[in-house]
């Protein structure tokens, strides 16, 4: 089953600082829903852990994942690959894009190509591209809160 999704946020960061961000394991692994273990095998590549819930099926991906097409600060591909065992598995990559806002900080705009096998296909593509969507939504709240100026600071 094939599943393609698009969506945007706006940081308040720097280009820079998003840039780094999504290319640290410590801060992937804070942002990742369910994500259990990151660690970083190469400049561009990384291993990971990740448990989710498709609805009733629920499974431990483990797989590698690919870091290409970098042109800093502006752009770059993410490509992974995860098996869940008896659940199936889910491959697939997105092209994350970011540019400054007039006002300061810094659009991420991403676009996400997906393939999805085993028990997990046969759930419907209404559910899963609904939890797709569910993630996808909760890395980016993550990576906002995680980015977001302290009070502190201030």
């Amino acid at each position: 089953m094939a599943l393609e999704m698009t969506g945007e946020c706006d940081l308040a960061a720097s280009r820079e600082t998003v840039y780094a961000a999504l290319n640290d394991e410590n801060v992937l692994k804070q942002c990742i829903p369910g994500c259990e273990e990151i660690e970083r095998l190469g400049p561009d590549e990384l291993r990971a852990v990740v448990v989710a819930k498709v609805g009733p099926v629920k499974a431990k991906f483990k797989g590698k994942v690919t870091l290409s097409d970098r042109e800093p600060p502006s752009r770059y591909r993410i490509t992974g690959e995860g098996d869940g065992g008896i659940s199936g598995f889910a491959k697939g990559g997105a092209l994350v894009t970011l540019t400054e806002l007039p006002e300061g900080g810094t659009r991420l705009v991403y676009e996400v190509e997906a393939q999805i096998g085993g028990k997990l296909a046969q759930l419907g593509q209404r559910l899963i591209a609904g939890t797709a969507k569910k993630n996808a939504d909760a890395f980016f709240e993550n990576l906002v809160k995680l980015l977001a100026p302290s009070e502190d600071a201030a």
